[in-house]
């Protein structure tokens, strides 16, 4: 479970919160999208999650343990996939999803046995004895995934993870998604692909200028506003085209 109490966020001397006063809950085994247009709050949102920034003010709880007091225990609970490529490419895939395991202390049989399973599943199989500077960019976000996997945790976090898959690679991302959370784990991930957001997630939230400004089912939201699909809900409640932010 992951929990935000009036999370704040001010970069520097700005006069604007990046995230403003956030609250937000998200249970066991959902699957929970963050949408929003550029420039929204998702990354900030997501960086205090992670433990990467401290807020300015509020909290942010995983699994009742405060990140801004207790992060390196926090962040033993958090399987992180971030939206860059910056990666160790000198290691192979093996190798990089053994330093990942070291870092979270699994044992050489849970690493082996995850290791193989989440490689098979993702189809990286053979390209985890060559070196990840060889590897696409949708093959460096699924070995990521993988090792944001690998100690097993109960939150599971990922910024914009469609972006640069195939479609085969996001079918199956989308599928690991909806299995985590049925084990009972927490997935909490931001997109600006609505059409995913609508059939993968249980919930979604829509933020805007750092505050959330709607929060329930697809479902939910549609009938609050009246709108046919969760794309009509955003464009709505931000004034933005998804469309146009994503190729941005």
């Amino acid at each position: 479970m992951i929990e935000f109490i009036q999370a704040t966020k001010i970069y520097g001397k700005s006069d604007r919160a990046a995230l403003d006063h956030l609250n937000l809950k998200v249970g066991d085994g959902c699957v929970y999208g963050f949408l929003g247009p550029n420039g929204a709050g998702k990354t900030t949102a997501i960086r205090l999650l992670t433990g990467a920034l401290r807020a300015t003010d509020g909290q942010v709880l995983v699994n009742g343990i405060d990140v801004g007091k207790e992060p390196v225990k926090a962040k033993k609970l958090i399987g992180f996939v971030p939206d860059s490529q910056d990666m160790y490419d000198k290691l192979t895939g093996w190798e990089y999803l053994n330093f990942m395991a070291d870092i979270f202390g699994v044992s050489t049989a849970d690493r082996k046995e995850r290791g193989e399973r989440y490689l098979e599943r993702f189809e990286m199989s053979q390209a985890a004895r060559d070196r990840i500077s060889s590897y696409s960019r949708g093959m460096k976000q699924k070995i990521a995934a993988i090792g944001a996997l690998i100690h097993n945790p109960p939150v599971w976090v990922l910024d914009e993870p469609m972006v640069g898959l195939d479609p085969r690679a996001a079918f199956l991302l989308k599928e690991e998604m909806t299995n985590r959370a049925k084990e009972g784990a927490t997935v909490f991930f931001s997109t600006h692909v609505l059409e995913v957001a609508e059939k993968l997630c249980d919930r979604v939230g829509i933020i805007n200028k750092g505050k959330l400004l709607a929060e329930g089912t697809p479902e939910e939201l549609q009938a609050k506003t009246g709108d046919e699909s969760l794309e009509q809900v955003f464009l709505e409640m931000t004034g933005g085209d998804p469309a146009e932010a994503e190729a941005k």
